[in-house]
């Protein structure tokens, strides 16, 4: 199920063996350089930044840009019991932290006041007073379980400090706590438990190979679902025993799905399931936990909707059950009456995407979520279930900006080879004066992800105030248009999936509106991996090229990746170890082809980063600077896997723009009276 999307900006748009938590370059010696990159340097007036060949800031530019980078988001996290509050994450210093709102449209009431950022949070069944959260240290990802008390203001450490942990649940009847964690040997996940009443005294309720998390309890508290995920496509879901530990699975051993979702029925005797194990796209199931698994498939409850289901919550009283769907895209929302089992379309909400569904734990009246649009960003939205009506409980500004001016994407399909299509969303400036102008293609990361239409102050600023459109291509092994076309890049077939981006290329000069001799390409993550293989495969086709987080050689990556996810990366990959594997890695590689690279290239880094290490920014930035010395460099101390710092990511956008802006001949900045 989706905690609730907490979109990254600009850099993140879905790990090396028993360690602890990751020490902030910052807080290593002060003569220690972060960085082996030549001519690396603290940015004046921000230490935790480091900089090579990027030059200042013009002050109009950041004029301009001042009011975008204002804007935030509000993710719902959960609601108390009897859905009078509203626990939410927003930002209104550096980072998100916690929020309470208890009214529609009143105030957001800070409770946390960290420096590190706090974005997956629940409510203590019964008082909500308690609040349960995860927090890790300078974006390195190890998690911490933490227990706040909003009697006192203070927070309680709960679990090791130095392990890795997630999937925070929290039984109905308020007596367990459940998390997945690494603390065993640093490698394998495993789920803990722990009673509310002495949270610190978790016990393990799995000790196996792999990666495990909790799911949901039952309504007793009794049992636990629990997931084991290999890849995006094969999962196992188990219904364990609170108390024994005992197990049993639920789905075939036979074969492979995905998990996407599981939730008990309200008597405990069946699950829901979201599963793509007996279809192209993830539609939900209920399986008799007395019986499953069976040989044959149980029946469809969404077989009507031709799109996956992305997220699910059941009412309190069993009666209802709360559906999200991403249709091409956007979000759409059903009910589904769990004993007539009809399907009905709940319409009245704005068009857009959201997750995050939530009852509160003692109504069945009202269906909590999260919303935002390509215009607008993330919001908490509630829905009468009885007179349909939905009620904004947030509204997120954008520096007091007129979203209304902002663009609105168009969804378009453009062929590739091997017949695939596809999808992307293209934002246009509104007036281009009938000239030509400057395209930048933003790849999203994953590789399994989804770029949908959800705000982007990034975005908006290249489309209305650059004069510059923006192509985000679903390239195939893109998630959203089912797992033929997911699988379609697994492992050696990566190679193929390249071609994508010639095919993009393509499309944008066969658009009238378009200039495909000024095109700039940008991704973080595995979209970093895309935007340096564009310029590395496609040399006289990119001007400029911007890559956060991203990933220059496949082997090295996979050999320097956090121990705990190495695993799950080469099913997606392909495993290294495998010579002719390794052989096509090495091929497809960006870091084996620099010498073809014509681009203008910056990269930027958190220097923290579990998923994707350091060294893959600064092997890929001394290897083109052989050839072209002028390079840009960010590298940020107190980050990890995207900047989740306001500081850090304002200089990372800002600077990007600048970027942008000297290579793809966008206007100049007019000075400014």
């Amino acid at each position: 199920m989706n905690p609730g999307l907490i979109p990254l900006v600009v850099s993140l748009l879905w790990t090396q063996a028993p360690a602890p938590a990751a020490t902030p370059a910052a807080a290593q010696g002060a003569a220690a350089k972060p960085s082996q990159v030549p001519g690396i340097a603290p940015l004046p007036g921000q230490p935790n930044v480091w900089v090579s060949n990027v030059p200042p800031v013009p002050d109009a530019l950041r004029r301009r840009m001042e009011q975008y980078l204002e804007s935030r988001t509000a993710a719902l996290s959960d609601a108390s019991d009897d859905g009078k509050q509203l626990l939410i994450t927003t930002r209104f210093a550096d980072t998100n932290q916690l929020h309470v709102v208890e009214m529609p449209m009143g105030a957001r009431t800070q409770i946390t006041f960290a420096k590190e950022p706090i974005n997956r949070a629940v409510f203590q069944p019964g008082d909500a007073n308690v609040v349960y959260y995860l927090q890790d240290k300078g974006g390195g990802e190890f998690f911490q379980v933490f227990k706040l008390d909003r009697r006192t203001g203070r927070s309680e450490l709960l679990t090791d400090g130095k392990s890795r942990h997630e999937a925070l649940r929290v039984s109905s009847d308020g007596r367990w706590l459940a998390y997945a964690g690494t603390g065993r040997n640093g490698k394998d996940t495993d789920v803990y438990v722990a009673p509310t009443s002495e949270p610190t005294k978790a016990r393990r309720l799995t000790e196996l190979e792999g990666t495990y998390s909790p799911q949901e309890f039952s309504a007793d508290g009794s049992k636990l679902l629990v997931q084991r995920f290999r890849a995006a496509d094969d999962s196992d879901l188990f219904l364990v025993d609170v108390a024994s530990g005992e197990r049993r699975q639920l789905t075939p051993s036979e074969g492979k799905g995905s998990v996407d979702g599981a939730t008990f029925t309200k008597d405990g005797q069946g699950v829901y399931l979201v599963t793509d194990r007996y279809s192209d796209f993830s539609e939900l199931y209920l399986l008799d936990t007395r019986t499953a698994p069976t040989a044959a498939p149980p029946p469809s409850l969404t077989k009507s909707v031709k799109w996956s289901v992305t997220d699910l919550a059941l009412s309190p009283d069993g009666r209802k059950l709360a559906v999200a769907f991403n249709e091409d895209g956007y979000t759409t929302v059903s009910l589904l009456d769990t004993r007539t089992r009809a399907l009905s379309a709940l319409t009245v909400l704005p068009k857009g995407v959201g997750g995050g569904l939530k009852f509160p734990r003692k109504r069945s009246d009202v269906l909590a979520l999260s919303l935002g649009s390509a215009r607008s960003p993330m919001d908490v939205w509630t829905v009468d279930l009885k007179s349909r009506k939905p009620t904004r409980w947030t509204r997120s500004e954008v520096g007091g900006l007129d979203t209304e001016a902002f663009v609105e994407p168009t969804l378009v399909r453009y062929p590739s080879t091997d017949g695939v299509q596809v999808p992307a969303l293209l934002y246009v400036p509104r007036n281009t004066g009938g000239k030509k102008v400057p395209v930048v293609v933003s790849f999203h990361g994953g590789p399994e992800g989804q770029s949908r239409p959800m705000f982007s102050n990034f975005t908006q600023f290249i489309a209305s105030e650059l004069g510059m459109a923006v192509l985000v291509p679903n390239v195939r092994g893109s998630d959203g248009y089912g797992k033929a076309y997911r699988a379609m890049d697994d492992g050696v077939k990566r190679e193929q999936s390249l071609k994508d981006i010639g095919a993009t290329l393509d499309f944008i000069a066969s658009r009238p509106e378009l200039d495909a001799t000024r095109v700039g390409v940008s991704g973080g993550s595995y979209g970093g991996y895309m935007t340096l293989a564009s310029v590395a495969f496609y040399p006289d086709r990119f001007k400029a090229a911007v890559d956060v987080v991203g990933i220059s050689s496949l082997p090295s990556f996979l050999e320097n990746t956090q121990a705990y996810r190495r695993d799950l990366r080469r099913a997606e990959y392909g495993d290294e170890r495998i010579p002719e594997v390794r052989r096509v890695q090495e091929r497809i590689s960006p870091l084996g082809s620099v010498d073809k690279i014509r681009a203008a290239l910056f990269v930027q880094q958190g220097a923290n980063d579990p998923r994707v290490p350091q060294s893959e920014a600064e092997q890929i930035v001394q290897a083109v600077r052989q050839r072209a010395p002028d390079v840009w460099y960010m590298l940020a101390t107190d980050e990890g896997h995207g900047f989740q710092k306001k500081p850090t990511r304002d200089y990372a956008q800002m600077t990007t723009m600048m970027f942008f802006e000297k290579h793809l001949g966008a206007p100049q900045v007019p000075a400014q009276k």
